[in-house]
């Protein structure tokens, strides 16, 4: 089989694994094209491979087990909170049931809790169903040395892992009352469907205002989130597109010139928002699409109002000015 063949065959899952293993999607692409690369001139060289399935998913791990090393010392001098950048769109069917709610921004979040070695065994074995000695042969550890890996990381992730319980109707409703309820500033509306201990993270980067820490509270998080929302509007108009944002339910906010200014993901368990993941830093948005200028709709949204100019007054000649005492 063509190395070009092999790509459009193994690219997405290939793909599927360095996201989860890195939460960037640039840095993802970036480890899956050297990984291709690598098998490209290991054929030219006309090596003996096997199974390319194989060969590749140690290359990515690999390679982004060295990528997450570098990134964690990035990620420690991060301005605010770090968020992984967001997938955008719907999944198929096929998808939605392979990756379950491994794809989730919150769960995205807690693997980095997880050190690269043990985030790379838990995700091949429970997440992608290999076995403890392939996981073993791919990381390059023993089989006793894995099961302890993916011991230590189940029982490090297992007491805060969301579980997604609604169905999909169920979950998809309850989105769109949400963003009903943040576009019409309803806050009744918007606290009963928040849940009493709910979190807001935001990801700004240090470009682009956002909590430097979660705000926690349902009082707290939905007063937040409906003037934010306000003062973006008077700043130049936004609208929400409601959309599946890394399998879960979530939305796209664009400015006045459909310009992308914010991803919106929510945690939903037992018909209540548990989470909402709101990423602002651009940088995280390119992959998607052509972004705005938020920091300038929330200067111009935080502007005071001038009242408006008084009408010129008109002209009258001394014949027919009431005010006049003269008689004609």
């Amino acid at each position: 089989m063509l190395s070009s063949d092999l790509y459009g065959e193994l690219r997405p899952w290939a793909f599927a694994v360095a996201y989860r293993m890195l939460g960037s999607v640039s840095e993802a692409e970036d480890v899956v094209q050297e990984a291709f690369l690598r098998l490209h001139q290991a054929l030219q060289r006309d090596e003996q491979i096997t199974s390319p399935r194989a060969y590749i998913a140690t290359l990515v791990t690999r390679l982004a087990i060295d990528q997450l090393r570098s990134a964690r010392a990035r990620r420690e001098r991060y301005v605010g909170e770090w968020l992984p950048e967001p997938l955008v769109g719907e999944q198929s069917p096929a998808e939605r049931a392979e990756t379950a709610d491994s794809l989730s921004l919150a769960f995205l979040v807690l693997l980095e809790s997880l050190s690269p070695r043990q985030r790379a065994a838990f995700l091949l074995r429970e997440v992608f169903g290999y076995s403890y000695s392939e996981v073993a042969e791919i990381i390059g550890t023993d089989v006793d040395s894995t099961r302890h890996l993916v011991a230590r990381a189940r029982a490090s992730i297992r007491e805060r892992r969301p579980r997604y319980y609604a169905s999909r109707r169920q979950r998809d409703e309850l989105a769109r009352r949400f963003f009903a309820a943040v576009e019409e500033g309803d806050l009744s509306a918007l606290e009963a469907l928040l849940a009493r201990d709910v979190a807001l993270h935001g990801d700004g980067g240090g470009k682009v205002p956002a909590p430097a820490r979660p705000v926690n509270g349902r009082e707290r998080v939905a007063k937040l989130l409906l003037i934010a929302m306000s003062t973006v509007a008077r700043g130049g108009g936004v609208r929400l597109d409601v959309t599946e944002v890394n399998g879960q339910p979530g939305a796209m906010v664009f400015d006045a010139h459909d310009r992308l200014v914010a991803v919106l993901g929510l945690d939903i368990v037992e018909g209540q928002v548990q989470a909402i993941h709101s990423i602002v830093n651009p940088d995280k948005l390119r992959h998607i699409d052509r972004v705005g200028d938020l920091v300038a709709l929330v200067r111009a949204g935080r502007r005071p109002r001038t009242a408006e100019p008084l009408a010129k007054p008109t002209a009258v000649s001394p014949s027919n000015d009431p005010t006049n005492g003269s008689r004609s």
